[in-house]
């Protein structure tokens, strides 16, 4: 190819023309690793907090708190530092948001009292959410399209080695350190492993896309070589017209209002269903196929075991996840898990038609649960982030991803603090059709308001929006 020819092709050409580069990789795993330490953190504090409320005579009101700070404090990381990130670009912050992770682990590590404990798991969330748009947005900035679908669910699937590491940490350390003590190294372990992430992160080239969105061109163009690693010179003659710099309230106005609401109302509504079936699950199982078990231990035991089983579905629907998101359409992905959850959930609250404690109703239960958890990763647990990532043009990219994101953290919110309530006031087979008909919302919602996104981010975003016959044919 001539010299000419070449300095004519845009970012995405060089992007999509190259084969996939070490510093590509090294945004991709440093980007998981952030997913990595987040579901850590989440499920760690699960096998810390009855020591921590035993040590620090915690009411159920106050255990509930500690439990759900990080998840509100994720809340405000998302909403406000998505913003952030559009003004000031993709880098900076995604080393700003591992720096609070660091800071705040230890500190939750050294909290004194329940209400240190509370502020300090609070902080920590902002970091932690902060990193969910942050790290969508560099991903889908930086990889070809052909990979950008697979890279972005494969980097979310770390949520779920982090969910798994952080029990099997918590456990190795209460067998090591049987004591009251030992939740302060629990809470402390992420500590070193995010202060490499923060280093290596530091090595990283901010989003070329960002720089060409504000019309910083030598910075796009060094930014673009450090990626790609071979010299790229990239102008106003080769790249798409610079994008004004968009207020937050864009995402609400008519031009942006369709895919803010496809972006965060399915994750809000199944958000409400994961962590308030994830958290309880046990509960679940030992309330509905256990309670006739001869002790509390038996019961225990018996609903720990069932939930292992019924998590290692987890990690069977993102495999498939990473598998199917690069042949079926994003969309397809989402409603038919979507349908999937809906179809578990209905699964589980008929066991109640069996007889109690009968193997029919602990396979209904069993299989439901399973049911649920594989669909839901293969489908809009890891949808949902990618949509997220892909559905705005670069100048407001982070900020409607991290409006999603909080929205996703409220449903949590929600989900952890009503699930025991509902489950008290209704009883849970109510609650699982109640959650069902939420699942199914949010499939209609999905579809209604859908936005496909295989196509390039080019493409995707140019003041005249590829016809819906040609995204396909980009994608593939």
């Amino acid at each position: 190819m001539s010299t000419v020819a070449i300095a004519l092709k845009s970012f995405e050409q060089h992007l999509d023309d190259t084969p996939f580069t070490k510093t590509q990789r090294k945004v991709w795993l440093l980007s998981a690793m952030g997913v990595l330490l987040d579901g850590f953190d989440f499920f760690i504090i699960g096998v810390a907090l009855p020591l921590i409320a035993y040590q620090f005579h915690l009411s159920p009101a106050v255990k509930g708190l500690v439990a759900v700070a990080a998840v509100a404090g994720a809340f405000f990381g998302a909403l406000v530092f998505g913003q952030v990130a559009d003004r000031v670009g993709r880098k900076g912050m995604f080393i700003a948001d591992i720096i609070l992770f660091v800071v705040f682990s230890a500190a939750s590590a050294a909290a004194w009292n329940a209400a240190s404990l509370i502020v300090f798991r609070f902080l920590l969330g902002i970091g932690i959410g902060a990193d969910y748009p942050i790290g969508v947005s560099y991903i889908a900035e930086c990889v070809p399209t052909r990979l950008r679908g697979r890279l972005i669910v494969g980097a979310f699937a770390f949520q779920a080695l982090g969910s798994l590491l952080g029990v099997l940490v918590g456990l190795v350390i209460l067998k090591a350190d049987p004591s009251l003590e030992s939740w302060r190294v629990m809470l402390s372990f992420g500590v070193l492993p995010a202060v490499a992430v923060v280093l290596m992160r530091e090595g990283l080239p901010d989003s070329v896309r960002w720089h060409l969105a504000r019309g910083n061109y030598e910075q796009a163009s060094h930014a673009a070589t450090k990626l790609l690693e071979f010299p790229i010179t990239l102008n106003v003659h080769n790249s798409p017209p610079p994008e004004p710099c968009q207020a937050f309230g864009c995402l609400f106005t008519k031009r942006y209002l369709r895919r803010t609401i496809f972006a965060s109302v399915p994750w809000f509504l199944q958000d409400i269903s994961t962590y308030g079936i994830g958290i309880f699950t046990p509960t679940i199982l030992a309330a509905m196929a256990l309670g006739g078990s001869a002790s509390f231990i038996a019961r225990d035991i018996g609903a720990t075991e069932g939930s292992a089983v019924v998590d290692l579905l987890l990690l069977v629907g993102f495999m498939l996840a990473i598998v199917l998101v690069h042949h079926v359409s994003r969309i397809t992905l989402q409603i038919v898990g979507f349908l999937g959850m809906a179809l578990g959930l209905l699964m589980a609250g008929a066991s109640s038609l069996f007889p109690a404690h009968s193997d029919g109703q602990i396979g209904m239960i069993i299989g439901g649960f399973m049911v649920f958890n594989c669909l839901m990763n293969m489908g809009p647990n890891a949808t949902t982030y990618l949509l997220s990532g892909e559905t705005f043009p670069t100048s407001i990219r982070a900020t409607g991803a991290g409006f999603a994101a909080s929205m996703a953290k409220l449903g949590a919110v929600l989900g952890t603090f009503l699930f025991p309530v509902l489950k008290a006031e209704l009883g849970i087979t109510p609650l699982l059709v109640g959650l069902a008909g939420a699942s199914a919302l949010a499939a209609a919602t999905t579809y209604g308001f859908r936005v496909e996104t295989r196509a390039s981010l080019d493409a995707l975003h140019a003041e005249h929006p590829v016809p819906a016959r040609y995204v396909e044919a980009a994608a593939s």
